[in-house]
């Protein structure tokens, strides 16, 4: 089976290809390639979502059998500052792609896995939780719209032409080599910082929002289930099922770290539309496929940290 991975070199897309290795899959990483290195050699090929042509050309090339759709703007932030380049990628980039995918001419349609996120929920009352995908989508940005966006054109796809599609509607997660823009990993970086001798301040954002943390190795467990045994056009959710406090999060960073650190508010850090509390039922998804978290949130904490202290140490 040959399988294309979208985003294959981002967060993400670099554990699901070494998983899908591991496993023995023919694999080819989609990659963003501004520079035009993508290396054909290492399994990579590049991929634009806003290319319409150059994805017509690439999906007519590598011809994939299953493909993993991650590639997006994943930054809430960024996507809020810039919503058209997000609808752009999340969105219509979402579009192109199946639409590249429609008219590769083939006997039969790759499955896609489109990968969402628990962000199209919105804002929710405590009663509701924890979200179920039975529960109607309220998107209270315009990351989440997008992301929602790229989840109907998806199904749409499927409904309209036989695309077939399975939308998996990922919570937070983390581990080793995320970008530090992200809250954990920028705690991890900042302790990381202070054991090697910066400032003992560390600046942070809202800390009494409650996630639920998946490690990312649980993610593209998760995902590869849903390939293999997931049921076209339905959602899943992919999460950890229970609330962890931002606060406690840091907490066990810096008794990981053991390192003495002032935490100061940073309002900058602050979004208008924070969600005080998100976290999700994995019924669904235990239910369909057996899968099931691996990682403890310990061993996904120290694993962030001690990624953090050797990109410091490779940097200095």
């Amino acid at each position: 089976m040959r399988v294309l991975v979208t985003g294959g070199n981002g967060f993400v897309g670099r554990h699901l290809c070494n998983a899908l290795r591991a496993r023995g899959f023919d694999l080819v990483a989609g990659v963003h390639d501004p520079d035009g290195v993508a290396d054909p050699a290492r399994g990579e090929v590049s991929l634009e979502l806003r290319d319409s042509d150059g994805l017509r050309e690439s999906i007519g090339r590598v011809r994939p059998d299953l493909v993993f759709h991650l590639a997006a703007e994943a930054f809430v932030p960024a996507a809020n500052r810039d919503p058209m380049r997000a609808f752009d990628i999340n969105a219509l980039g979402t579009a192109r792609l199946l639409e590249a995918i429609r008219n590769s001419r083939r006997d039969s349609f790759p499955r896609v896995i489109y990968a969402s996120s628990a962000e199209v929920y919105g804002i929710r009352e405590r009663s509701e939780l924890p979200l179920r995908e039975t529960l109607a989508a309220h998107p209270a940005t315009p990351y989440a719209a997008s992301k929602l966006s790229g989840e109907a054109i998806a199904l749409a796809w499927r409904a309209t032409y036989g695309i077939p599609a399975i939308v998996a509607r990922a919570f937070n997660h983390i581990g080793p080599g995320q970008d530090e823009r992200f809250a954990v990993a920028s705690f991890a970086h900042g302790l990381a910082a202070v054991a090697g001798g910066a400032s003992s301040v560390l600046t942070v954002g809202n800390l009494s929002a409650e996630r639920d943390f998946l490690d990312v190795r649980d993610v593209v467990a998760a995902y590869i289930a849903l390939a293999e045994r997931g049921q076209d056009g339905q959602v899943y959710n992919v999460c950890s099922g229970r609330p962890v406090a931002m606060q406690e999060i840091l907490r066990q960073l810096i008794a990981i770290a053991h390192v003495p650190v002032e935490v100061r508010q940073d309002p900058a850090r602050l979004r208008p539309s924070d969600l005080p509390i998100s976290f999700g039922d994995n019924a669904k998804l235990r239910d369909a496929t057996g899968w099931s978290p691996q990682y403890p949130l310990s061993r996904s904490l120290a694993d962030v940290y001690a990624d953090a202290r050797e990109r410091l140490a490779l940097a200095g």
